[in-house]
């Protein structure tokens, strides 16, 4: 066995015929591009994977828990129960709508969530992406639960009023004075008359707004004008409601960035009118892997029934589905990038064998085996791939560190992200290194069985 590997490695460092190492050369060259541009592949895949989550995770919790319809005003009760599940790190209600934020001239479509400052650390990561000002300034002092909404029904004498003003409007003919109604359009801080409730924005979405610590934008209800009688089911319902920007976040997610808004809860309920009731309840974990299962666990606590869970998992699922599969298929695809160059092994092994027929027959005739004639052509191959993984692991590992410390800026518009993530897995490495290896490792097999086939007259007549 010490001499087959000993002529092995000897005949891909030939110097009698040059082009034998010219192709060695080129064999050793394609494995090493392969199993480069594999590991960085892995490694950018990985990290933009990781990256999404970390972004997803850093303003929102790990499991959700809702409730069918917008009375879920038992959610203190929810969150005792909760809590007393020992995979439950924290957990915190909150309120989400739709609306519209404007200041000055601009305006754009947002996410208003309400969130309640004191327990806000406990479910999110949010004061570690503030960039200026901070959370500890969205609840007013004295601010309390709103109580529950007052609704008020028009008697027939009203409703029949407002349609013949409509008719009224359509037929051009002047519009009788409206009848006294109580007061809307904009809601009144409910803590303090001398401050506004604070507001946290992100700073995509401050830039476009022009808005600075201390400025005032509005929140609009994007369901203003859309009833042709121009009444809501509450006459107290707000439409319109003044914020004071008392923070700051910066995520590096365009998506949340321009489109996520923090405020008081209470001050949320109070605008969308439904009473000291929220969305639901977010809730993490210390795990962030047994989600799915403590999300299965809540809701079976809860005894099910009018309420359901949702993990980040399938909050996130078309996003994080994209991912896998674009991982695997751009590892797929360059796997045969390497199986390409595998058959340069083949190629090189073949040319091999052709040129040293005449060697192979004197072997056999001093009474070398067929398996270590086989050794010999296999330990030829496995030098060259070998050399073309270790290679390109170097290559490979040393753009990924390169990447990682300088990084590559990305338009966060197309990507989402401001820069090009990379995760050094080592682990992820030494894989590509194995499959690689065993790629370059079968490519061997057929020459070196041709080698083994050859009978020592056919090769010393040929020579």
């Amino acid at each position: 066995m010490g001499y087959a590997r000993f002529i092995g490695a000897r005949y891909t460092q030939s110097k009698k015929k040059r082009s034998i190492s010219a192709i060695t050369a080129i064999a050793i060259f394609g494995v090493a591009l392969g199993v480069a541009m594999l590991s960085i592949v892995i490694s950018v895949s990985s990290g933009f994977q990781n990256e999404f989550i970390k972004k997803v995770l850093g303003v929102n919790a790990h499991v959700l828990v809702m409730k069918y319809g917008i009375d879920f005003t038992e959610y203190r009760d929810v969150l005792c129960t909760v809590r007393e599940l020992p995979e439950v790190r924290g957990a915190a209600p909150f309120v989400i709508q739709e609306m519209m934020i404007s200041k000055d001239e601009h305006t754009s479509g947002v996410l208003l969530k309400g969130v309640d400052p004191k327990l806000l650390g406990e479910v999110l990561d949010l004061s570690k992406h503030i960039v200026e000002g901070g959370v500890d300034r969205l609840r007013l002092p004295g601010a309390a639960p709103p109580k529950a909404p007052s609704m008020r029904v028009e008697s027939d004498v009203e409703l029949a009023a407002r349609l013949d003003e409509v008719l009224r409007a359509d037929a051009g003919q002047p519009e009788k004075d409206p009848p006294a109604a109580a007061p809307r359009g904009t809601l009144q801080p409910g803590g303090s008359a001398s401050r506004l409730p604070g507001i946290v924005l992100g700073r995509t979405l401050a830039e476009n707004l022009e808005a600075r610590l201390g400025d005032v934008v509005q929140i609009t209800t994007p369901l203003i004008g859309l009833d042709i009688l121009g009444w809501s089911p509450s006459e107290a319902k707000p439409t319109t409601m003044s914020f004071e920007v008392v923070g700051v976040f910066y995520a590096g997610f365009l998506e949340y960035d321009t489109k996520l808004v923090y405020v008081d809860l209470f001050e949320a309920q109070r605008f969308f009118d439904q009473g000291d009731s929220v969305t639901g309840v977010e809730v993490t974990v210390h795990d962030i892997e047994t989600a799915p299962a403590t999300a299965r666990r809540i809701r079976q606590v809860l005894g099910g029934g009018p309420y359901h869970t949702v993990d980040w998992q399938m909050l996130n699922a078309p996003l994080f589905t994209a991912l896998q599969t674009q991982k695997v298929v751009l590892a797929v695809v360059f796997a045969v990038v390497i199986g390409v160059a595998a058959f340069n092994i083949i190629a090189t092994l073949v040319m091999m064998v052709f040129d040293k027929r005449r060697e192979i027959a004197i072997l056999k005739s001093m009474g070398a085996s067929h398996p270590a004639i086989l050794r010999i052509f296999v330990y030829a191959g496995m030098v060259v791939g070998a050399y073309g993984v270790a290679i390109g692991l170097t290559i490979g590992v040393g753009i990924c560190l390169l990447l990682d410390k300088v990084g590559w800026p990305l338009d966060p518009k197309v990507y989402l992200i401001d820069h090009l993530p990379v995760t050094i897995d080592w682990l992820s490495f030494a894989l590509t290194a194995v499959i690689a290896f065993v790629i370059c490792l079968l490519a061997t097999i057929w020459p070196s069985l041709s080698a083994a086939r050859l009978r020592p007259v056919d090769g010393l007549r040929d020579g």
